[in-house]
């Protein structure tokens, strides 16, 4: 708790689900947090909820992270009334609105869900990042799912989504190497949110992932305990924080890449 006093997280997606269980955890831990969402009333009563119960410091700053203005706008405001951001934890994206195959998509429908996972992130680093190097201190979370390496046919715009999300990680992470600024995938696991509520593939699901073990993977992160898995796709539940701080890894382990047919596949 102590490395994290004093230091300055931005959770986008902050009013509800894991992002608001991310807000209260960070808190509590004594970091400031700034909550970004579009919805400001609701995002106002969370954000000073976690500040009544914990006494930290937060943020409410309602924004649109797929709007560059807003954007830029809503970053200048956390940046003037907590400091420089330490934690950028991306976590805003919107689901799929009916679970039905990409050729019955409504066109401008998908599109937004896929901004909302590409997008917002893009414009959140491309705005963020820039200080966290100037400084040479940073970490980025982005917020992954199962369906970042295994895409349901329902839900096509959210698997693409997740999947270029781990792509922009890759590429923050390899344009950061040899920086104290690292980026990470990370996988919440199952959390009982009004989002997977809602989706029928987790109907009499019960063996939800707890909110806490999510706020503790992020902890780790932000006190720089998993800064060699930068890059790389984390999953809360299936794995420890503890056992992954000791590993030593593969040039391409939990990276994105082509599964060779055989030894004689001219792509191995």
């Amino acid at each position: 708790m102590t490395a994290l006093s004093g230091q300055v997280a931005l959770v986008t997606g902050a009013s509800t689900g894991i992002g608001r269980h991310l807000v209260a955890g960070l808190a509590a831990r004594g970091m400031a947090v700034a909550g970004l969402a579009r919805g400001e009333d609701r995002l106002r009563t969370a954000m000073d909820e976690v500040a009544a119960a914990t006494g930290a410091r937060t943020l409410a700053v309602a924004a649109d992270v797929t709007d560059r203005e807003s954007v830029q706008d809503a970053v200048a405001r956390v940046v003037a009334e907590l400091g420089q951001v330490d934690l950028l934890v991306n976590n805003a994206g919107l689901l799929d609105p009916a679970e039905e195959p990409l050729w019955e998509a409504d066109p401008d429908q998908w599109w937004q869900v896929v901004s909302s996972h590409l997008l917002g992130p893009f414009l959140l680093c491309r705005t963020v990042v820039p200080w966290m190097v100037l400084r040479n201190r940073g970490r980025i979370v982005n917020i992954a799912s199962g369906q970042s390496l295994r895409v349901r046919p329902e839900f096509s715009a959210y698997g693409v989504g997740k999947t270029g999300l781990m792509r922009i990680t890759e590429a923050l992470a390899g344009a950061l190497d040899g920086s104290d600024v690292h980026a990470f995938d990370l996988s919440p696991g199952v959390v009982e949110t009004d989002m997977t509520r809602s989706m029928s593939m987790w109907k009499g699901f019960t063996d939800w992932t707890p909110p806490e073990r999510v706020v503790e993977f992020v902890a780790a992160i932000a006190g720089g305990e998993l800064d060699q898995w930068s890059g790389r796709f984390m999953r809360v539940g299936a794995d420890d924080p503890g056992t992954l701080a000791g590993m030593t890894l593969e040039d391409d382990a939990r990276r994105l890449r082509l599964r060779p047919y055989g030894d004689d596949d001219p792509l191995a």
